[in-house]
């Protein structure tokens, strides 16, 4: 078997986002005895376990349905879906998002052609269900990238390496290196993302939107709340960890303590004050101590003066000198900006 397809599933049934999903992996131009669909269900609440066994019956041997017994998040469920795989690659899906019918057969081919075993494409953003593709597409990879990784092309795919859920990877790379997702947090391909991409020897790109990412309120990317950001602080430790693991912290230090700056503290800071309610000073305190204990430097890293807007780097320095004196410089800015622009609405 050429595929296996891992579908972490968890309340999908609403709006026929799970069938729209599965239909799409099953009008797959690949040959059925190709490809496999592995659908976990990690305990969901809804109709959703009752509509994987209807596909698993009407579709024996093509679709598998693992239910979960104990609530994971989807970094559980993908790696229940890995250790039940049969196909020499592996790809991923969320079950709210679909493919357009030629993915997977044009990322085969494109593996075959060049020898790579990492294949990646682009996405489209939609907000309903169609296989047009919008104006909103986001590129997933670069010429510059592509090809046998050298130590260049490693540092441009920890700086910009894409969602996993564009590419596929060859199974036997994936069992060698344990490339196993962090369970029970959000945010598990981020805390992944580097093992996956560097453990790769060859890449190869399709400069194609193939993937449609559903844009809808039920989203996960639109809910926030301090738990939320306590998972994108776990997943920032595990990226050092997992470098540590496999070898790769000491020659992409660099890289990687500015991947770690933009994920566990400033993407955090910058969620965490506007849209947690309510926010504490005690938060920020932390995860600054945290920031400046693990990388007490990160102010000078190249890429984070470089990359980093001044507005940032202002707030930044704020929170690091009086995390107090930041918290409340910062409500006092976003309440006058919010007052701004309720008043330009009348």
């Amino acid at each position: 078997m050429k595929l296996s397809i891992i579908v972490p599933v968890y309340n999908m049934a609403a709006d026929n986002r799970l069938t729209f999903c599965l239909d799409s992996l099953l009008a797959q131009t690949l040959a059925k005895e190709d490809y496999e669909i592995i659908a976990v269900d990690d305990c969901s609440t809804d109709d959703s376990p009752s509509i994987l066994k209807r596909y698993e019956k009407e579709y024996p041997g093509r679709v598998r349905v693992i239910l979960s017994e104990v609530n994971r998040h989807q970094g559980g469920a993908k790696n229940l879906g890995i250790r039940t795989a049969k196909g020499d690659w592996i790809g991923f899906i969320d079950a709210d998002d679909w493919i357009c019918p030629d993915m997977y057969e044009c990322m085969l081919e494109k593996a075959e052609e060049t020898g790579a075993d990492m294949v990646g494409c682009d996405l489209t953003l939609v907000d309903h269900h169609t296989y047009e593709v919008s104006d909103a597409i986001e590129i997933n990879g670069t010429k510059e990238q592509t090809g046998v990784l050298d130590h260049e092309k490693k540092k441009l795919l920890i700086l910009d390496g894409g969602r996993l859920v564009l590419k596929i990877f060859r199974r036997e790379t994936v069992l060698k290196n344990e490339l196993f997702f962090p369970e029970n947090i959000f945010y598990e391909d981020n805390a992944m993302s580097n093992s996956y991409l560097l453990t790769a020897e060859r890449y190869a790109y399709i400069p194609r939107p193939m993937y449609y990412y559903y844009q809808h309120e039920g989203s996960t990317v639109h809910s926030f709340s301090e738990q939320r950001c306590e998972d994108r602080m776990a997943a920032g430790r595990m990226i050092i960890s997992e470098a540590k693991r496999l070898g790769f912290y000491d020659e992409f230090l660099p890289e990687i303590e500015f991947t770690f700056t933009q994920l566990f503290f400033v993407n955090t800071l910058f969620t965490y004050m506007p849209r947690v309610k309510p926010a504490r000073p005690a938060f920020v305190k932390k995860l600054a101590a945290e920031m400046k204990e693990t990388f007490p430097g990160f102010r000078e890293n190249a890429y984070y003066r470089e990359k980093t807007n001044a507005e940032e780097k202002k707030l930044i320095d704020m929170s690091c000198s009086s995390p107090l004196r930041f918290f409340i410089y910062y409500k006092l800015l976003w309440g006058y900006r919010n007052l701004r622009k309720g008043l330009s609405r009348h």
